[in-house]
């Protein structure tokens, strides 16, 4: 929640590669008082079904910059082993790793208002946005 003197934020994953929310996917939060300051890691949460952090930790009071670092890697594997699981055949196709292992998304806040941050995934790419 934010206050006139800090800011708020919360975030949410749509797997845009199946149209449904990434659950399970961990969240850090960092935030620093300054351009040259250095990160202040601050906790983190993981997304529950519907895709969504609710439980991130209060910034502190004087800060200017904010990030979000989604460990993605996870659920990705996870997402391949369910596949070769429902299709032995895709198993040898050659497809390994994840393209995309982390994603860090940094933005500057300003006090007493509220940034939700949305990050729209897939295997290749991802996008992000100031949502409401």
């Amino acid at each position: 929640m934010s206050t006139s003197t800090t800011a708020s934020v919360s975030t949410h994953i749509l797997d845009t590669s199946v149209g449904r929310p990434a659950g399970g996917v961990a969240v850090r939060l960092s935030a620093r008082p300054g351009r040259e300051a250095d990160w202040q890691a601050l906790g983190g949460s993981a997304t529950d079904a519907d895709g969504r952090c609710k439980d991130l930790p209060a910034l502190p009071e004087g800060t200017t910059h904010v990030r979000l670092d989604f460990e993605v890697e996870p659920y990705f594997l996870k997402k391949q082993a369910d596949a070769q699981q429902d299709a032995p055949a895709n198993r040898d196709s050659g497809a390994t790793g994840v393209f995309f292992p982390e994603v860090a998304i940094t933005f500057a806040v300003n006090p007493g208002e509220h940034y939700h941050v949305p990050l729209l995934l897939n295997p290749f790419g991802y996008s992000v946005y100031r949502g409401s």
